[in-house]
């Protein structure tokens, strides 16, 4: 049912502008059992609510935390509402689980992994801005929840590896077909949640990430520094090194770099 002033019951609880105390007690109805539940705000909020994101992980609870507006993207709200380094902070919390889906699809899957996983909290990262489907094949589809995947590749070994998640893996997908119009074989792997494909055997993330392959980009409208354990000395990551500004999200994300034809620019300068 819709939530409004005169009819605001159903099975939510309203917590106001209280993160802290929303995530807390989410832990207990986790602890309670009995429920599966979601708590739901910015991600740049998830600040607020950081000591019980990390108590979710400590005590193993099944607790799905969705996080909305996840990047620049957010414009004209300002710097103070654009999350730049949360993503890279959540990433490095043991035992959490964090999805950034760059479609309907991914963010299906995700929310599947949330509900099947009973050891420890799933966060989902969900932008605001409308994002494009991308078509997958049955394999690919059944990679997704192995948190990354090749999902557009060349014929023979790549020269280069684009790397991206959320809104920009559209960005990525649009200067692979620039790349590929120059003579460039071009790989793009979709990385829904890093945490997943740590987890695969070698073997599957060295068939996705070929170490023979040092040209290697990663980009994402968050912390760039993060990236830096895929693409190695030899790759480049298209990120943010400062926090974001207030204008357009559109205006924003060129402003920062997180255009195809920047990218393909960046693309180029890592295979000169």
């Amino acid at each position: 049912m819709a939530i409004t002033a005169e009819h605001s019951g159903g099975n939510y609880v309203h917590y106001g502008v209280r993160e802290f105390g929303m995530a807390a007690i989410g832990n207990g109805i986790a602890l309670y059992g009995g429920f599966l539940h979601y708590s739901a705000t910015f991600l740049v909020f998830v600040d607020y609510c950081r000591n019980a994101v990390r108590m979710a992980a400590l005590m193993k609870q099944r607790h799905v935390f969705v996080f909305t507006h996840d990047s620049i993207g957010l414009g004209e709200d300002g710097p103070t509402h654009q999350p730049v380094e949360q993503l890279a902070m959540l990433r490095a919390t043991p035992n959490v689980e964090t999805w950034r889906p760059c479609d309907t699809v991914e963010t299906a899957v995700a929310w599947r992994a949330a509900i099947e996983r009973g050891d420890g909290p799933t966060v989902l990262a969900l932008s605001r801005q409308g994002l494009p489907h991308q078509q997958r094949d049955a394999e690919q589809l059944a990679n997704v929840a192995r948190g990354g995947y090749v999902l557009r590749d060349c014929a023979g070994t790549p020269e280069l590896i684009l790397m991206a998640t959320g809104s920009e893996l559209a960005i990525a997908m649009a200067a692979a077909e620039q790349l590929t119009a120059g003579g460039c074989r071009v790989r793009v792997v979709s990385m829904p949640c890093c945490e997943r494909f740590d987890a695969q055997p070698a073997d599957y993330r060295e068939a996705v990430l070929p170490g023979a392959v040092r040209a290697r980009l990663a980009v994402e409208a968050a912390q760039a520094d993060y990236w830096r354990k895929y693409v190695g000395l030899d790759g480049a990551v298209v990120g943010m090194t400062g926090f974001g500004a207030s204008a357009p999200g559109g205006a924003l994300m060129a402003h920062f770099g997180f255009t195809a034809e920047q990218l393909t620019a960046a693309a180029e300068a890592l295979l000169a």
